[in-house]
């Protein structure tokens, strides 16, 4: 039975009757328009309020674009939605995960890394105030995954670290940024990612822990949260079998399902044992990990009986409505089953202040815009400041570079920018060579497109000595969805761009985009680490090289993997 009057809604009795009411007046295509969480819609390719009359969506979520386009299409969602929708975005790493224009105040690697929680704070203040300056009432963040696998594509530093209590008090205090002003958390990915080495976005993953272990790690990063009344959790189609296993014992290993599509894991495990209360929503349906695991037609009734609430995007959103309409007219998906759902969506945009008591909107188009991103800007230099960790320096002498003591750098720009990943802002790194010249240094930036043959198959030591002092490589080689584990790739002919010099010259490697790095490149003497691809993050990696700043940071996470060789 909901129960709207404890946490995360604290409703009155006046509240909830408002609410019956409403419900009790709704249409079924109505209370079937508000399980789904559809795809920001483009005012360029379609008529966006005929799209919200049509459908009747339950919530939106926007990928980034311009401030004002962002909010004139959000207006025009909201002023023809019956009832006000959730608005989302994916607020990971600041206000630019909405709006172009907005803050990349540090993906949450860099916020642990600064070991100071108050950053954390900022991060969701920040993303929040600048994400409802357009609209946005949700995040779909903060992400309470724990980066046990460094080898997992999707982790990484979009996560807090490797430390469960770490996770847990950044994650708190990001929640009471997003908070200041107006916008509700979503904790992602239940059961929770990184412990697999595979993306739920191509394959169903797997959290392989035992039920102590999960209780014990992921277990209580939830527990905490959802008592502290957090008001939203989003599913993941990761597979927990240790738990299905606990409510169903003779299951058999082709019968395990993900969290999206389990009943065991959420009525039994996330309502039942963790007590959780509030809004459950699904990762992206279109993902493979959902779609692999059974025929769509049955996937979507069976994610509503699941316990789940709202579905997030679409393949074909009339067929999926269809899907969804024939469920509850044929019973698959109960009536009890459908208001106790709608409710639950009804309760929390109240709760949230999504709308009032009388079904209105509680949000204002018509104030000015206003994003304040210099005003947050030193907000930002000091995280990038705090954060950007020396993890190996055997070479006491390296640093700090000095045009005296290495007139000439040989600079090394890695990136893998075209994989379309996580970082919009992968521009920063081509300021590299500028903030060099200006310290000072003769700069040559290499460049794989005009290989030196002579230099690959003829030159030794001395030749390049001739040809520069330092070798300074800086990798922006981030994760992303839709593909297997990023690792170094060095050019395919006799690795051509790789420091096959490094023991005869000195040579330093950054990284601002993953942290692992020294698994592929295990005996350079000098490694650093700074998580972010931003201008002001290489502006301080510059600083910190040159000494003009101390390295401050503590790594969230082991860089060594574990392995001998990289601390060698």
């Amino acid at each position: 039975m909901l129960d709207l009057t404890q946490k995360p809604y604290d409703l009155n009795e006046r509240q909830i009757e408002k609410l019956q009411t409403l419900l009790k007046n709704m249409d079924v295509e109505a209370k079937i328009g508000q399980l789904f969480f559809v795809v920001g819609q483009d005012e360029d390719m379609v008529d966006i309020a005929q799209f919200i009359q049509k459908y009747q969506p339950g919530g939106i979520m926007y990928r980034p674009d311009r401030a004002e386009k962002i909010k004139r299409e959000l207006q025009v969602c909201q002023e023809n939605s019956q009832i006000p929708m959730f608005t989302a975005a994916n607020l990971e790493a600041g206000g630019n995960g909405i709006v172009r224009e907005g803050s990349l105040v540090g993906y949450p690697m860099q916020i642990a890394a600064t070991n100071d929680k108050k950053y954390a704070y900022e991060l969701g203040r920040i993303a929040g105030y600048q994400a409802n300056q357009v609209g946005v009432n949700m995040a779909f963040a903060p992400i309470v995954d724990i980066d046990l696998n460094f080898k997992n594509p999707i982790t990484n530093v979009r996560t807090f670290g490797s430390d469960k209590q770490r996770v847990l008090d950044f994650a708190k205090e990001e929640i009471k940024g997003f908070a200041k002003n107006q916008v509700m958390a979503a904790i992602k990915h239940f059961p929770g990612d990184g412990v697999d080495e595979r993306d739920q976005h191509l394959v169903s993953s797997v959290n392989s822990l035992s039920k102590e272990d999960w209780m014990a790690s992921y277990g209580e990063i939830y527990q905490e949260l959802i008592n502290q009344g957090v008001p939203s959790v989003m599913i993941g189609h990761i597979m927990l079998p240790a738990w299905e296993r606990h409510y169903n014992p003779e299951l058999q290993d082709v019968e395990f399902l993900p969290a999206s599509l389990s009943k065991y894991l959420i009525n039994g495990l996330l309502r039942e044992r963790l007590n959780f209360n509030g809004l459950a929503l699904t990762d992206a349906t279109p993902m493979l990990g959902y779609n692999y695991a059974m025929s769509r037609s049955e996937a979507l009734p069976a994610t509503i009986n699941a316990g789940i609430d709202m579905i997030l995007f679409n393949k074909n959103i009339d067929e999926d409505y269809e899907i969804i309409r024939q469920a509850v007219l044929s019973g698959v998906i109960s009536a009890e089953r459908l208001d106790e759902a709608v409710l639950r969506i009804l309760a929390t945009k109240l709760a949230q202040n999504v709308m009032d008591e009388d079904c209105h909107l509680q949000y204002n188009f018509s104030k000015d815009l206003n994003l304040k991103v210099e005003e947050f800007q030193p907000i930002v230099q000091e995280i990038a400041d705090k954060s950007i960790t020396l993890v190996k320096h055997q070479v006491a002498e390296v640093l700090p570079l000095t045009p005296e003591k290495y007139p000439r750098i040989r600079l090394h720009l890695l990136s893998n920018k075209q994989s379309g990943g996580f970082n919009d802002n992968v521009s920063a790194l081509n300021q590299l060579p500028k903030y060099l010249t200006e310290a000072g240094f003769e700069v040559s930036v290499y460049n794989p497109s005009k290989l030196d043959f002579y230099e690959i198959f003829e030159s030794g030591v001395q030749q390049m000595e001739e040809k520069f002092d330092l070798a300074l490589y800086v990798a922006n080689i981030e994760n992303a969805s839709n593909q297997t584990t990023t690792r170094l790739d060095w050019i395919t002919l006799m690795a051509a761009n790789a420091p096959w010099y490094l023991r005869d010259i000195p040579t330093v490697f950054a990284s601002v985009a993953n942290p692992y790095h020294l698994f592929d490149i295990p005996v350079v003497p000098t490694f650093i680490n700074a998580y972010t691809a931003n201008e002001v993050t290489v502006q301080a990696l510059v600083d910190k090289l040159t000494g003009k700043s101390a390295f401050k940071g503590k790594s969230p996470v082991d860089p060594f993997v574990g392995q001998f060789d990289t601390r060698i």
